[in-house]
């Protein structure tokens, strides 16, 4: 198929307004102190150390999605944080507390304005009345969502100074939303610290080409010769994981890696993602977590009890219909949207994901992008899809003073940052359109050489960019095989 790569300048908005990140020595470093405690099975430093200087130091050709020639990050994380105005650090409870306050007074009074008004007394048409509850699960849902994100920032201890503060109201706010608190922060923050690492990251990690060709029953070098998925193929995908992707994550580790057997502890040994092997977010010796972490995932899964029992006793009440549209339909919009955005924040034809050996904390950072969801992401999503790459880099900086650090960095980043505002809030929708199609597995650019040939980009079948590598034959796979290393390509 003929390649319909497209210029970056029309698809993507990159802002650079300096060169001083172009003359930056590359430094893996760091260690990032910003990110909730973590097992040491999981962050051993190793692969966060200093690795050699981009300088004089050849990758081969790295071509995106698009098309573009890829440059790999070349500054250091003290350039990052030296570079953010110090009162951005600055993270007040009262503050906090206060916007909590907002998401659950709007929660409220939304509820209480449809209960009261929206009637067959005041509306007699059943249609009418249908349309404005669908309104309200709607509104809900991102009011809903609004606070799932607050609970985000008590888990990255950016709510407020206090680690009893942040972990008492992430844990009641989560646990209203059936989401465990301590749990999902856990791994969370190894997601944070292994973001692009195709072996050690926690979630939307990307299929290689081994097991695209797997999923769809075909043979590794077949899959340049294959016709375009159609679309209502890609349209059931995308509504399974909008609908299903967060609870299979839960119970699975749906998109999260699958190297269990690395963990020190010996907890992974002979553990596999899915849903009757206990690698879950609700099992306390679940390889996710170490043994010390036990008594946290206790309390998560405490939280979720509480939450299911008033939920049962409402039903019985109300009615499970009337607790349908009051609880589990914009529950499920919350599902949506935290899917919705995850996804598209490491999703991007742009984007690189990287081989243990080629990865560091820097680089990995740098493989996310930032989006524009208007009114809605600003204000009731607390700017979590509009600052999602400083968020990265340094995840105790509360939400409220993200855009001033975000401009902070930017020049340090320069042509590195990378931000889809084409559009506003119709653009950050059509995105998941567009990345569904687009980015379907990952394999090494044709040109690279060297640590270059773990640096993976997106292909797809449909003929959109850049497009996968001619493979006259399948030969052993070298180094690890899930890593996807493809070998035997045209060149």
């Amino acid at each position: 198929m003929a390649s319909t790569a497209l210029p970056p300048r029309n698809l993507l908005k990159r802002t650079v307004t300096s060169t001083t990140a172009e003359s930056s020595p590359s430094t893996a470093q760091g260690s990032p102190n910003d990110t909730p405690r973590q097992s040491p099975s999981s962050t051993s430093l190793s692969s966060m150390s200093s690795l050699e200087d981009n300088k004089g130091h050849s990758y081969g050709k790295l071509i995106d999605t698009y098309g573009n020639e890829f440059e790999i990050p070349d500054y250091t994380i003290n350039d990052i944080r030296n570079a953010i105005p110090k009162h951005c650090f600055e993270r007040s409870g009262l503050t906090g507390l206060s916007y909590v306050a907002r998401d659950i007074l709007s929660l409220a009074t939304t509820f209480y304005l449809f209960n009261r008004f929206v009637t067959p007394e005041n509306i007699p048409s059943t249609p009418v009345r249908a349309a404005l509850w669908a309104v309200y699960t709607i509104v809900q849902g991102l009011f809903g969502t609004g606070l799932w994100v607050l609970a985000h920032e008590c888990g990255h201890q950016a709510f407020s100074t206090s680690k009893v503060l942040n972990d008492t109201t992430g844990w009641i706010c989560h646990s209203a939303l059936l989401v465990p608190y301590f749990s999902w922060k856990i791994s969370h923050g190894k997601h944070h610290k292994a973001t692009g690492n195709m072996e050690r990251d926690m979630v939307f990690v990307p299929k290689t080409r081994e097991a695209y060709a797997h999923r769809i029953g075909k043979l590794v070098h077949e899959l340049h010769e294959l016709t375009e998925e159609t679309p209502i193929a890609t349209l059931i995908h995308s509504i399974g994981q909008q609908l299903l992707g967060w609870p299979m994550y839960l119970l699975a580790n749906v998109t999260g890696h699958n190297n269990h057997e690395r963990q020190s502890e010996g907890r992974g040994k002979g553990k596999v993602n899915g849903y009757t092997t206990g690698v879950n977010h609700f099992n306390p010796s679940s390889p996710l977590f170490e043994a010390k972490d036990a008594k946290l995932i206790v309390l998560s899964d405490i939280g979720i009890a509480i939450t299911v029992t008033v939920l049962v006793m409402l039903c019985r009440t109300y009615g499970f219909s009337n607790m349908a549209v009051w609880y589990f339909i914009p529950y499920l919009w919350v599902n949506h949207w935290l899917v919705a955005i995850t996804y598209l924040q490491h999703t991007d034809p742009t984007l690189p994901h990287y081989a243990a050996e080629s990865w560091n904390y820097v680089r990995g950072a740098a493989a996310t992008i930032d989006r524009e969801f208007g009114f809605v992401g600003r204000q009731l999503l607390h700017g979590i899809i509009e600052t999602h790459v400083l968020h990265h880099y340094v995840s105790t900086i509360p939400f409220y003073h993200a855009d001033e650090a975000t401009e902070a960095i930017k020049p340090v980043m320069g042509r590195h940052y990378r931000a889809n505002v084409e559009g506003g809030s119709l653009g950050f929708l059509q995105s998941m359109w567009k990345s569904a199609r687009w980015c379907q597995w990952v394999e090494p650019s044709e040109g690279a050489v060297g640590e270059g040939k773990g640096v993976f980009f997106f292909r797809n079948r449909n003929g959109l960019g850049t497009p996968p590598m001619v493979l006259k034959e399948v030969k052993p796979v070298v180094g690890n095989s899930k890593m996807g290393m493809v070998v035997g390509a045209d060149q």
